[in-house]
């Protein structure tokens, strides 16, 4: 759904997530997951490695599925006050039962209008949420306006074995990026990126969903990551994060 009042700018446009797609999200959270849990490591790896030079003391994270990022984002003590935004019932009920130390707050919200004064948040975490969005650039826009700094991952599916068709799937992806078009979606949204790289799950995580198999697809993959990234990144999918900010926001 979409509200838009003619007198007013894009900024203060109400969206809200489709019917369609929040009974998909309603119930996917309930309980903890390993697979979650090990994804979490790597993308809190992440995280750590673009924004621990930049202000980090109050966090915001969008999208926080079951909760495994804001509990290792605690355990590391990344942060003194973490936050927490969900569309899922379930995912807000899981996180909430799983006592995490440094959470002040979890809660749902519609999916795009982030209930928080502008400049509340040292840093907001979009990790592997804005391929789920109908609209990825409203989230950006809430994300910079509450937040001084953003960090931003997900996958780069858009490559050459990616199918012509879309096919909906579990998963929930709807958009698709590639290094270029992940840069542009962050640009045009008068953010300015600081920090930008490009990663390979870790081999655990290969080696817990494919077994005595992972180390023949783990090695190719990141082999040509390391020696040939142009290519590599036009031939399979890897995870892409960077941190960026407002273009009148002074760095450090």
């Amino acid at each position: 759904m979409i509200s838009v009042d003619s007198s007013v700018g894009r900024h203060n446009e109400v969206f809200s997530v489709s019917d369609r797609l929040k009974v998909i999200y309603d119930d996917y959270y309930t309980g903890e997951s390993k697979w979650r849990w090990l994804g979490a490591l790597d993308k809190v790896n992440n995280i750590v490695t673009l924004c621990n030079q930049y202000p980090h003391r109050i966090v915001l994270e969008v999208g926080s599925g079951e909760g495994s990022i804001l509990k290792r984002l605690s355990a590391l003590a990344f942060a003194e006050e973490l936050y927490s935004l969900e569309i899922s019932k379930t995912a807000v009920e899981t996180i909430r039962k799983r006592n995490i130390k440094s959470l002040v707050d979890c809660k749902l919200f519609d999916g795009y209008n982030i209930p928080y004064e502008d400049n509340k948040f040292d840093l907001c975490i979009l990790s592997h949420m804005v391929e789920h969005l109908e609209y990825p650039r409203k989230m950006l826009y809430e994300a910079s306006r509450v937040a001084k700094y953003v960090f931003v991952e997900v996958p780069l599916e858009d490559h050459i074995r990616m199918k012509s068709e879309f096919i909906p799937d579990k998963v929930g992806h709807i958009n698709f990026y590639s290094p270029k078009t992940f840069k542009r979606l962050v640009q045009t949204c008068d953010l300015e990126i600081l920090s930008f790289s490009i990663s390979i799950p870790s081999y655990r995580v290969f080696r817990y969903s494919l077994g005595r198999k992972a180390a023949l697809v783990y090695l190719p993959l990141k082999l040509a990551l390391r020696f040939i990234p142009n290519v590599a990144t036009l031939l399979f999918t890897y995870n892409c994060f960077l941190v960026c900010k407002k273009k009148d926001t002074v760095s450090l």
